[in-house]
């Protein structure tokens, strides 16, 4: 990988008091693995927790409102999210536009809000299997990152500063057990890649870009070996640190 790899951990609904000790376990792995950069998106009740009980990886948020405060019951702005800590925040992941019926306008109207507050963005991508099947992947992924992402001033200063990346994760693979075909990854990141360069010009070489779908021990070397793959957005493996140090090793020894 030439960027320096992101792993990333999202702990989705899972996670309580007690899981902070697997945070510690991985926080203090992270020393040994100064070469890549690595960090957790706990639940919301769990982001001020975690901040307090680690130091040298990163916290995150999985979602944000698109307003900085308001008649909003339920949602959590930006804002509050940087005021407890939050170094980023993951959005547009194939759940939330499963379940909330998230846009391609609001996921970018959620980026701008929390490039606002001084987040990182996480953007999400990703085709069903029907769309595969269908031959339309590649169209799918390239108009949802066409149309997800930020815009603006702003958003060009955070993709000069490192704090966008982009996440494909086939959404038939989340969570499923099944992976992508090495290949079939190197395509897609290939083409987000090529619609970044479109966003963005020559800024758009940036962005890491993160492969995600049942990423594990087993799989995440040959992954993350493969061209315009810069780190992983790992899910039911990121909950233990068994499980997620070895993806995170793997990442590292890809950089020595």
């Amino acid at each position: 990988m030439a960027q320096r790899p992101y792993i990333v951990g999202n702990w989705k609904m899972n996670g309580s008091r007690a899981m902070l000790a697997e945070a510690r376990a991985i926080d203090r792995a992270a020393a040994r693995h100064p070469q890549v950069d690595i960090a957790l998106a706990p639940p919301f009740p769990l982001i001020g927790l975690l901040r307090e009980a680690v130091t040298g990886i990163g916290v995150g948020g999985q979602d944000c409102h698109t307003e900085a405060k308001g008649a909003h019951t339920g949602d959590v702005s930006a804002a509050m999210l940087a005021d407890i800590g939050a170094d980023f925040v993951i959005l547009g992941h194939s759940e939330r536009r499963r379940d909330h019926g998230e846009s391609n306008a609001l996921v970018r109207a959620k980026a701008d809000a929390a490039l606002a507050a001084g987040l990182g963005v996480i953007i999400c991508v990703g085709e069903t299997l029907e769309e595969r099947d269908a031959g339309r992947a590649e169209d799918v992924v390239a108009s949802q990152v066409d149309h997800s992402l930020p815009q603006g001033e702003v958003a060009l200063e955070a993709v000069a500063g490192g704090k966008l990346a982009v996440a494909y994760e086939p959404v038939w693979a989340i969570g499923t057990g099944r992976v992508a075909d090495v290949e079939d990854v190197i395509a897609m990141h290939a083409a987000v890649r090529a619609r970044l360069h479109a966003a963005y010009d020559e800024a758009g070489a940036r962005p890491r870009i993160l492969y995600g779908g049942s990423v594990n021990a087993g799989n995440a070397a040959a992954l993350l070996a493969a061209p315009e793959v810069g780190g992983a957005l790992v899910g039911g493996a990121s909950l233990t640190a068994d499980a997620f140090l070895p993806i995170v090793a793997a990442a590292g020894a890809g950089e020595g």
